[in-house]
């Protein structure tokens, strides 16, 4: 990774004002490290999302903190991640907005033209404006000892940054984790783009390669489909997002083809290849050898913990290159005094995992806890358009633990009075349960990165599905596909048996 001082690091290319002002934030080039205290209660090294949320919360219940960051604070959702892309996201949407609104009787006489410049500034100044959040100096302000610099253990409890030693009572490993390098000849050669460099684009690429469909490449190529580039999408699989649900997959796929996405699914990349701007890919598909010619390439496919160079073996911490450091149900490494969070760590490599387990620590480490971030009930969401949000069991899953004893329920917003409305009528809602209690959901539609909290909240809670008939919800809105499954329950129950009884109560009620 780049160094926080040297001006070529690719989150703050272009030099624009609002990239001076981010720097200014989260890896101010004047910054003076303070001396270190004799001891910390807690030294965390790594300022993402989940070194963030552990130091602010250890030094708000009164520890004494250091907080160690070699790129940038803010780490990658702030910086390369789930800010940036959001942004540009929240663009394209608006472009196929336009782009179908005489659907909705709006007559665009004029036409509408992207202007891709425009949509990065706009990117780099929201960024910008969140960047105080994770600034260096508000971390500062907290109370916590911020060092910006290479951060190496040198032992079992210190930890050695910019010369200076920090002893500690506790330690947290927050240094996450960076964008997978596939070993294709030529890829690296023919520059291509990652999460870490996609972002400092300033030109819109006519054809624009993504390698990987899973949530990243397939956010980014409808992004930029819509955005007005040529994008041809290459999965190795035989389907785009294969970890989700295959018929909400289905859905997302058919949304990207309407956008202009040329998704190639089974395909084999050989070879990358570079002449000038001009990048060449080829690959093995239905048995036959194709070349492609594209003017970018972006990289989509995983993510790999930051597990070297930071002193683990020195601290007796047991990592994998590939899985990460690991941990126990407490978060705890094989060294008692350290501990992880968030995607050097977790399987799951989301920031509301990050923060989820940073809250764990804050318990585990200062207060001798117990929770166990095995009990987490995790849900995640994919922001295409349609998104994809998902919680618990899929139903494959579902079956194999509880076989006969599943029930899934499937509820279309075709059926749905507000779907209909607004002309979002893709999409539905699919619940698994077990004698009514609900083991996993997967909702594939508009805001459906929204609607799920409910199921997840009902799951957590142990609400069972029935009682969400019972709920009253706006109407009309999209989450009344919920309370309709909640019905379709409730039905199921209503034996035949039972039927016949209540007719025949009825029937005497009448007379």
């Amino acid at each position: 990774m780049t160094d926080a001082n040297t001006t070529k690091n690719p989150i703050f290319e272009p030099e624009t004002e609002a990239n001076q002002r981010l720097r200014k934030d989260v890896a101010p080039p004047d910054w003076v490290n303070p001396e270190a205290a004799e001891k910390y209660n807690l030294v965390v090294i790594g300022a993402g999302s989940g070194g963030l949320v552990t130091a602010a919360g250890a030094a708000g219940l009164g520890a004494r903190v250091a907080l160690i960051e070699r790129d940038a604070l803010g780490g990658d959702c702030l910086n390369v991640g789930c800010v940036p892309s959001k942004a540009l996201l929240s663009a394209a949407k608006r472009a196929a907005a336009v782009r179908d609104a005489s659907g909705y009787g709006v007559s665009l006489p004029g036409g509408s033209e992207v202007d891709f410049s425009a949509v990065m500034e706009r990117m780099r100044e929201l960024r910008a404006s969140i960047g105080p959040n994770d600034s260096a100096e508000r971390f500062k302000e907290l109370g916590i000892d911020v060092f910006l610099g290479e951060g190496r253990f040198k032992n079992e409890a210190t930890i050695e940054v910019d010369g200076k030693e920090l002893k500690f009572a506790k330690a947290v490993i927050a240094t996450g984790g960076r964008a997978i390098v596939l070993p294709i000849p030529g890829l690296k050669e023919a520059g291509a783009l990652t999460n870490e460099t996609l972002f400092s684009l300033t030109e819109l690429p006519r054809r624009f390669a993504v390698i990987g469909a899973g949530p990243i490449g397939c956010e980014m190529a409808q992004a930029f489909a819509r955005l007005g580039s040529e994008v041809t999408l290459f999965e190795a699989q035989c389907k785009i997002l294969p970890r989700e649900d295959a018929d909400a997959a289905k859905v997302v796929e058919a949304a990207l083809e309407r956008d202009g996405v040329r998704t190639v699914c089974d395909a084999k990349i050989e070879q990358v290849g570079r002449e000038g701007d001009l990048r060449t890919i080829r690959i093995e598909h239905e048995g036959a050898t194709q070349t492609w010619e594209f003017d970018q390439i972006l990289v989509g496919v995983g993510r790999a913990p930051n597990v070297e160079g930071i002193g683990l073996e020195n601290a007796d911490v047991e990592f994998d290159k590939r899985k990460g450091v690991s941990v126990d149900a407490q978060l705890r490494t094989s060294n008692p005094k350290i501990f992880a969070v968030g995607d050097v760590a977790m399987d799951y490599k989301f920031t509301h995992m990050a923060d989820a387990t940073a809250r764990i620590v804050i318990q585990n480490a200062l207060f001798k806890g117990r929770k166990k971030h095995t009990d987490l009930l995790v849900p995640w969401c994919t922001y295409t358009q349609p998104e994809i949000a998902h919680v618990g069991l899929y139903e494959q899953e579902a079956k194999a633990q509880h076989g006969d004893a599943l029930q899934t329920f499937r509820q279309d917003f075709s059926e749905i009075d507000r779907s209909i409305l607004e002309g979002d009528t893709e999409g539905f809602v699919k619940m698994h349960t077990v004698k009514g209690k609900i083991v996993g959901a997967t909702i594939v539609g508009e805001h459906a990165g929204d609607l799920i909290s409910e199921i997840t909240v009902a799951m957590q809670g142990g609400v069972k599905l029935g009682a969400l008939s019972a709920v009253i919800h706006p109407y009309p809105t999209t989450a009344e596909a919920i309370q309709r499954i909640g019905d379709a329950y409730n039905k199921t129950r209503f034996t035949p048996l039972v039927a016949k009884l209540f007719k025949t109560w009825l029937k005497w009620t009448c007379l």
